[in-house]
């Protein structure tokens, strides 16, 4: 199959099959969860968003399959951050995973969902993950210096705990090769812990941010994950005298489904960067990487949609 790239719009070239097939292989990765501002205290990190992957999904030539990509729930800089959104494929049957939950601030729960977002110091538990996609965030150390806090859980494992050494890290991330190539999906964000407590925040997971744990604005601040990863972003952290500083934002989720190599193609299909919609289906991503199934005129093809230009 060739893939063009003109004007912002993407096409895809198709010649006929040898024969169809009914069932095909997907990735499903939900938004992950972004963490909480630090205003009275540090925040946990932000849990994965759920990973569900498969062979032997039903595919009938002819009907329509949507695929929905979540985005990653936004690091805040004023309060409770948000979780991520969930990730679809709807077909024969629908596959769903969970967003990520976010990452909680001083006193509040950490949010459940795919993965758990990772708990405060004090006054806070951690998030639940949803069984078979993700698991819970980790706790926070107490109310003694350092005031550090648990990462959010990952598609791999519970986040880790604060400690007294540093805020706990996320959650491990889960490892595919569907793509082509391997990559990590789906890890938690890190816990931050207080600036003047000379600890470090724990460190994000297969794509998940690091949380924050000096001085500094730029290292207090949780960090974002990387989109298309489902992972969950950095706490905040907080110090005595120091304005709130945001928490992380969770990564976009993705969404891959990939058929045998010999089914080549026949007709064409356009759409833009943001939204790809024909006869068979449709695709709708935020920040978007997202692959489509859908039937051609001789058989199925994908759709890619993303914002930046593919290799060709």
């Amino acid at each position: 199959m060739g893939l063009r790239y003109t004007g912002g719009i993407l096409s895809a070239g198709l010649n006929g099959i040898n024969y169809p097939v009914t069932a095909v292989e997907y990735l499903v990765v939900a938004g992950g969860g972004g963490a909480s501002t630090a205003t009275g205290g540090n925040s946990g990190g932000g849990g994965a968003g759920g990973l569900l992957s498969a062979t032997g999904y039903a595919v009938t030539i002819g009907l329509s399959i949507t695929v929905t990509v979540g985005a990653g729930g936004a690091g805040s800089a004023s309060g409770t951050g948000s979780s991520g959104a969930n990730s679809s494929i709807v077909g024969v049957t629908t596959i769903t995973a969970t967003g990520g939950g976010f990452g909680a601030p001083d006193s509040v729960n950490g949010a459940s969902g795919g993965s758990g977002g990772g708990a405060s110091y004090t006054g806070s538990s951690p998030g639940s993950g949803t069984s078979g996609q993700g698991f819970a965030g980790g706790a926070g150390f107490g109310v003694s210096s350092p005031y550090s806090c648990g990462g959010g859980g990952g598609s791999g494992s519970v986040g880790l705990a604060g400690t007294s050494s540093g805020g706990g890290s996320g959650g491990a991330g889960t490892a595919s090769s569907i793509s082509g190539s391997q990559v990590f999906y789906a890890g938690g964000g890190g816990g931050a812990v207080n600036t003047d407590s000379g600890r470090y925040g724990g460190l994000g997971s297969a794509g998940g941010g690091n949380g924050g744990g000096s001085t500094t604005l730029s290292t207090r601040l949780g960090q974002s994950a990387i989109a298309n990863t489902g992972s969950g972003g950095g706490g905040a952290a907080n110090g005595p005298g120091l304005s709130p500083a945001p928490g992380g934002s969770g990564g976009s989720g993705i969404v891959i489904i990939r058929y045998p190599s010999y089914l080549a193609p026949a007709t064409s299909t356009t759409g833009s960067q943001k939204l790809m919609s024909q006869a068979f289906g449709v695709c709708t991503d935020s920040l978007l990487l997202a692959r489509l199934l859908s039937k051609g005129r001789y058989g199925y093809r994908f759709i890619y949609s993303q914002t930046t230009k593919p290799s060709t």
